[in-house]
């Protein structure tokens, strides 16, 4: 039995060996989420399409949770070729692709739906574009979720509702500026003091997803949640030129074919997740409000673009985001 259980230990390795032997090329891609987050998830599934499609030859190793560092450390590592690919949010672009600064204006997005007809059109394929110059190549857009408020006093069900309340927000100026524009008042603070802010009063309130107001408990001191949306901003995951430039061409489309089905895994994992979050804080006792009119939030929003949207290049991409059906 002993004589057995060896040869059946050094047939596994031969067979291991076999395997990783038939990877001509393995791909490093890094995602500060942890295992079983969509977008790891789906960057796993181009990953399983890509092997089947190259018979084995390419392979990506997905490293979530950080492993290769946070996203700003890794999308550097990316442009020089250290690691081969990156998911990172819009935000975490925008000191390096200046085209990515837009996606993080408020309310500039009506709804998921509309961010997605703008990413998968000819919008997006100009901002892909922006990237080829800083040594990345732009391969799928992933959904992060639409950003609400949520607070612990009462529903905000109209733009009034948000005056002299105090809600934390990241250190961003827009964000900054967002808040002061709705009359409200920005306290940027770590994420991880969030909680106990809001159960002491420090602050009202916050604004996040929906994964993110469950995962984080915020539903159980902050049980108001207005659905306004007033933040999509999107997810990338982008491959090192230097990379890129080390396919052949075949095996460029395959990634690029591969990269693009796994925007539709993603986006139904995120929708499923949501979906999941929403119904485990109603159960909780949250009190959501979905039916609120956006336009006096929308509108109060002039300055904040008038500051932020001043070049004639930013004001005709944000003219043809808003007009895209």
């Amino acid at each position: 039995m002993k004589h057995l259980t060896t040869l059946a230990a050094l047939l596994a390795g031969v067979a291991f060996a076999g395997s990783a032997m038939a990877c001509e090329t393995t791909l490093r891609s890094s995602d500060t989420h942890p295992d079983g987050y969509p977008t790891v998830e789906a960057v796993k599934a181009m990953a399983k399409e890509v092997e089947a499609k190259t018979d084995g030859r390419i392979c990506i190793e997905v490293f979530p949770s950080a492993q290769l560092g946070e996203e700003k450390d890794t999308i550097e590592q990316t442009q020089f070729g250290v690691i081969d690919m990156v998911r990172a949010s819009f935000g975490t672009f925008n000191d390096i692709v200046p085209e990515t600064q837009l996606f993080s204006l408020p309310y500039l997005f009506r709804s998921t739906e509309h961010m997605h007809n703008v990413l998968d059109g000819p919008i997006g394929d100009e901002v892909a574009t922006a990237f080829a110059s800083h040594d990345l190549v732009a391969l799928a857009y992933y959904d992060g979720g639409s950003r609400s408020f949520y607070n612990s006093k009462h529903p905000v069900t109209k733009i009034e509702d948000l005056s002299g309340m105090k809600f934390r927000v990241m250190q961003n100026d827009v964000f900054v500026d967002m808040m002061s524009a709705l009359g409200a008042n920005a306290t940027p603070m770590p994420y991880g003091e969030v909680y106990s802010s809001i159960q002491t009063g420090v602050i009202d309130g916050a604004e996040n997803n929906w994964p993110s107001y469950d995962s984080s408990g915020h539903f159980e001191v902050a049980k108001y949640y207005t659905l306004d949306q007033h933040l999509m901003v999107p997810e990338l995951v982008a491959m090192s030129q230097k990379t890129w430039d080390g396919l052949s061409a075949e095996d460029q489309e395959v990634i690029k074919a591969a990269a693009t089905m796994s925007e539709a895994v993603e986006r139904q994992l995120w929708a499923d997740q949501e979906k999941a979050s929403e119904e485990k804080v109603k159960a909780a006792g949250s009190e959501i409000v979905s039916e609120i009119d956006k336009a006096p939030f929308i509108e109060a929003m002039k300055p904040v673009y008038d500051k932020y949207v001043t070049t004639p290049e930013a004001k005709d991409l944000v003219k043809r985001i808003q007009e895209t059906q």
